[in-house]
């Protein structure tokens, strides 16, 4: 019977996104649908519509703001 544990080897559902996956580039056009997987809700219809609105009240600083 084996000891090892498969399951020690995966990374764990929970990790956090690597540093260099989360800002934003200088120069670079923020989408609504950045803002929405920045702030981590899901894709829907009703998020693109919040994050368009936030978009055009506070311009591409809104992502920023999300993000460490």
């Amino acid at each position: 019977m084996s000891t090892s544990q498969p399951h020690a080897s995966r990374p764990p559902e929970d990790r956090a996104t690597p540093d260099r996956l989360l800002h934003a580039r200088t120069g670079t056009d923020v989408s609504p649908e950045d803002l929405v997987l920045a702030s981590g809700k899901d894709l829907t219809p009703r998020n693109l519509e919040w994050a368009k609105r936030k978009l055009a009240a506070e311009g591409p600083a809104a992502l920023e703001k999300l993000l460490p």
